[in-house]
């Protein structure tokens, strides 16, 4: 055996060293990430030879940044020509591969894109993915960063609610797996300009489609109070609904809201802080979903979703928040059970919309040691349903 390779007689002497690298490590990765600061991510390429693996792992991006061509990629790959600034760090993308089970000849829908990240690491278990995205800003991202992928990668247009359609037009048919990460990604919230967050200031947009007409500011300087107060509870549950509506309606008359930070102040005047949370983080949150008709939308995708799933095919939402955890929940109990019941019936009666089996019974966190890299990770939770075979 080569000294270089030769084995200490000790272990335990070489325990500070080991000690020392990995709190270098942890601490370059906090670095990289400001955790829980805001903003967060600091240099714009933080993660371009860097992809998130396993369970709170970095590991080398293949081919695009030097790691070595992937096999089925052509050997004169050059290296690292993307040059892109970091897009958003997929969360639970270990759980995402249990789930889907990626392999070659399977063909996987992600109906958010965004940075590409979940896409990426299914496309480099072999399988084939079909994606959307409404954000043409995601869209040109994650087409200039697959593209090595080739024909293996196709992105559309569109809003997952939509993806029956579109689809159809692009001539897909079955697929072996679906996945939706229904959160906004840490491009918009970190873009001043998208008007996302409550922390920095910017116009008060939220679209995340920006040929969309509707926009936070619509709605908070022309809506009812009535109806301000409405989504307030409906998206968000916020509790101050009354109070904060009110407050909006009566400030708007003064001056017109134009900036996020101008909406995120009033709202901490009239709703003091108490705890951790923002007391602007649920207005935020409710007016996303409004400009974005983000509940109506998941519940549209999951009407159709297993429609399109082949037999043994699976479906995966990751979610944000309780109200999309329970619509997905709900939809999901729905179709795993072979009977329904009402009580004003003799006996239950076969469910006609019987067709998936669970396979998460509860919704999947993420993992500590993801939270640590990814503290953003906190509030996601993944369920999983496989399709039955046909009767």
């Amino acid at each position: 055996m080569s000294p270089a390779c030769a084995i200490p007689d000790s272990p335990i002497a070489v325990l500070p060293g080991l000690a020392m690298a990995l709190r270098s490590r942890v601490k370059a990765a906090r670095r990289l990430f400001q955790v829980g600061t805001w903003p967060w991510f600091g240099a714009a390429d933080a993660m371009d030879d860097l992809m998130p693996w396993g369970r709170g792992q970095l590991t080398p991006r293949h081919a695009q940044t030097g790691g070595g061509p992937k096999p089925d990629m052509p050997e004169d790959t050059p290296p690292n020509q993307r040059d892109l600034p970091f897009y958003h760090l997929p969360v639970l993308l270990q759980e995402v591969l249990d789930a889907l089970q990626p392999a070659a000849g399977k063909l996987i829908f992600d109906g958010t894109l965004g940075g590409g990240g979940h896409t990426e690491a299914l496309l480099q278990q072999g399988a084939d993915i079909v994606a959307m995205d409404q954000d043409d800003e995601a869209l040109a991202y994650a087409r200039a960063r697959l593209a090595p992928y080739g024909s293996r990668f196709c992105a559309l247009k569109g809003n997952f609610r939509n993806f029956a359609s579109v689809l159809s037009e692009a001539g897909v048919g079955g697929l072996d797996g679906m996945l939706i990460d229904i959160g906004v990604s840490s491009r918009h919230l970190d873009a001043a300009e998208r008007g996302f967050s409550f922390a920095k200031e910017g116009p008060l947009d939220m679209r995340m489609d920006k040929g969309a007409a509707l926009t936070a500011a619509d709605i908070v300087n022309t809506w009812p109070q009535e109806d301000i107060e409405r989504i307030l509870r409906e998206n968000a549950e916020e509790q101050n609904a009354r109070r904060i509506a009110r407050a909006i309606c009566q400030d708007r008359v003064k001056k017109p809201f134009t900036s996020t930070l101008q909406l995120a102040e009033m709202i901490a005047r009239v709703c003091p802080k108490q705890g951790k949370k923002h007391p602007a983080t649920l207005t935020f949150q409710a007016l996303r979903c409004e400009v974005n008709s983000e509940l109506p939308a998941l519940r549209e995708f999951l009407a159709e979703a297993p429609k399109w799933l082949k037999p043994g095919g699976r479906l995966v939402v990751i979610s944000f928040h309780s109200i999309e955890d329970r619509i997905v929940k709900q939809a999901f109990q729905n179709y795993a059970a072979p009977f329904i019941d009402r009580p004003e019936w003799p006996a239950p009666k076969p469910n006609p919309q019987y067709c998936l089996k669970l396979i998460t019974k509860k919704p999947v966190e993420a993992s500590e040691q993801e939270l640590h890299l990814n503290p953003r990770a906190r509030s996601a939770r993944l369920r999983a349903a496989e399709r039955l075979p046909a009767a």
